[in-house]
């Protein structure tokens, strides 16, 4: 599923880090990496006055200390535009599969700010995006626990497929955790009634993803059925499952507020501890 990988990056540590979890991504699924830099159209012009490598390949070269590329295909690319523009044209382009990001970048008005062009793309991308936090410990990276939340919806479905090509390749552990959101229910009989009703439906979610899981020859799934805030109690799981990576649905690009997979995924991108993939379901239109 993961051939082509791409790294948008502005030189920051977020795209380091990226840099280092597309080269571990491309080793195990035998991928190429394309890193692209993007001079706004709307910065300074200097920003074009280099000598020697470009900016995508003077970074690429500024990693070969710590990120072992050997035997790996890696494109570098420099791109004019609007950023998170440029960064999904160039994947259309070269039929990328992946897009691995940092949340934060360089402040200041002569560099963007990679944190919210992630969000950008993060809404509009048509594949998984992989976010990564600017602060996380550079170093080896290894996705050996996975979480992956679901409500059953099309956004979560969205999400099954690229855990289990993950975790099938690497022997990863899939925690799957349903949230019952609980906030808007009063203490009375009828919430009773309605709670045993979204528990019944957040065991159905779970349960056909596990077996969705199985079908793709994931060894090991565990599952859990959790109340309360949905993205808080995202956060506690992936502490409770020590996860290193989470895995979550969105919805198509009108439907960022909706329920569970819109907005908590967004708020998952900016403040989980570990990677999120975000996959977004196709629009309404999109579907047969």
């Amino acid at each position: 599923m993961f051939d082509r990988i791409l790294v948008p990056t502005d030189g920051s540590p977020g795209s380091e880090r990226a840099f280092e979890v597309a080269a571990t991504l491309a080793n195990t699924h035998d991928a190429a990496v394309h890193v692209l830099s993007v001079v706004d159209e709307h910065g300074p012009t200097d920003d074009w006055d280099y000598d020697g490598d470009s900016p995508a390949e003077a970074f690429v070269e500024s990693q070969a200390d710590h990120v072992d590329t050997e035997g790996l295909s890696v494109t570098a690319a420099v791109r004019e535009g609007v950023v998170h523009d440029a960064v999904l044209d160039y994947g259309d382009e070269t039929d990328i599969d992946l897009i691995v990001m940092g949340t934060h970048g360089r402040t200041g008005v002569r560099r963007f700010l990679l944190g919210s062009v992630t969000e950008k793309v993060v809404r509009l991308a048509d594949v998984p995006v992989l976010s990564v936090k600017a602060d996380a410990e550079p170093g080896t990276v290894s996705f050996d626990d996975i979480l992956l939340p679901t409500d059953g919806s099309s956004g979560a479905e969205a999400a099954i497929e690229p855990t289990g090509t993950l975790a099938s390749a690497t022997d990863a552990t899939v925690h799957l955790v349903s949230v019952v959101d609980t906030r808007s229910l009063g203490i009375d009989v009828g919430s009773s009634v309605i709670i045993d009703e979204l528990e019944s439906v957040a065991t159905d979610a779970v349960g056909d993803a596990s077996d969705r899981l199985s079908g793709m020859g994931v060894e090991t799934v565990e599952t859990a059925i959790t109340h309360g805030v949905p993205y808080r109690a995202i956060l506690d799981a992936i502490e409770e499952a020590g996860a290193d990576l989470v895995v979550i649905g969105t919805h198509g690009r009108t439907g960022i507020d909706r329920y569970l997979l819109g907005s908590v995924a967004e708020k998952l991108v900016r403040t989980s501890p570990v990677p999120v993939i975000t996959v977004r379901a196709p629009d309404a239109g999109d579907e047969s």
